[in-house]
Order: C-alpha cells, then structure tokens, then sequence
C-alpha cells in the first residue's frame, strides 16, 4: 500500500502551528477543501491533551466557527485528531496557513475567555456530554496562543518532511 501523506511529516520534528495537512478537489464538481492541522503539542515530546479538554475545544471550536460571520459557510468540520496532539479544520476553498491565522487565533481566544456552559454539554445534545473540561481548554487555549499563534512563523506553518 502507498504511505498516506500525512505519515510522510516526521513527527518527531513536527512543532505545534498550524499546517495544511492537504487540499482536495472533487473530481465532477471541482469542490477545493483545505485541511489543517492545527497542531497544539509536538508529537512524542509533550503530553497529549486529555480527552475532557479535547471535547470541550471540540464544542467551543465548534460553535466559534459555524458562527463566525465571515468564515461559516466555509466551515466543513472542526475536530479532534485521534493523537490527541490537535485539531483538524476543513474549509471549503484553498488556502495557506496564513489566510487562516487569524480566524484559529480568534477561535483560541475565544475558548481561552469562554464563561458558562459549554454548548451542547448536555445529555440530550451529546453522546459523551459529561467528559468535558471548560478549565483544561482554556489551559490549552492560552498555551496555543502564547506560545504559537502570536508568534506564527514559516517553522510553524510547514511541515518538517520525514
């Protein structure tokens, strides 16, 4: 079998930033999808983010992104990578990571300042509702900010290649 492309990235070098992972064209509608790889943590070098943390960006990513005026109807998914080293985010169109900075900066602050409820923490509304940490993304929200998006720069916007 050919090796995915995302199995290419060494890992071992890879920081957190913000990547394109990849860009898809449907073949009959000529649809363009970006995928990113907003990644919080260097693989096999941090902690990964416990799951209760991850399902709440999950939520707040979520709901800032499908109400962002300007970014909405472009918004295909906003979910966690099953390393738990970040996030994917896919938008209809193609773009760089530095078209995006500043909507995943103000998606992190908006977490990072979130007061209240979560949306959609709730029985009726999620399959896993009560596995969720309003305190543990917002740790993460303000690591990710301070520490990559407001110093975003060529190292943290592409891959290293393995």
């Amino acid at each position: 079998m050919n090796k995915i492309a995302s199995f290419t990235v060494d890992h071992l070098r890879l920081e957190p930033g913000v990547y394109v992972s990849r860009v898809d064209q449907d073949p009959t509608t000529k649809c363009v999808v970006t995928t990113f790889d907003l990644r919080l943590t260097a693989p096999n070098r941090e902690p990964v983010m416990d799951t209760d943390a991850v399902h709440a960006i999950e939520h707040l990513g979520a709901t800032f992104l499908r109400n962002d005026p300007q970014w909405a109807e472009r918004v295909v998914y906003f979910g966690p990578m099953g390393c738990r080293t970040g996030f994917y985010l896919l938008l209809f169109g193609e773009y760089q990571p530095s078209d995006v900075a500043d909507l995943v900066r103000r998606m992190f602050e908006f977490i990072r300042d979130f007061e209240g409820e979560i949306p959609g923490a709730r029985p009726a509304d999620c399959g896993n509702w009560h596995d969720s940490s309003l305190p543990g993304a917002q740790w993460w929200a303000r690591r990710y900010l301070e520490q990559t998006l407001y110093h975003l720069d060529q190292a943290h916007t592409t891959y290293p290649v393995a």
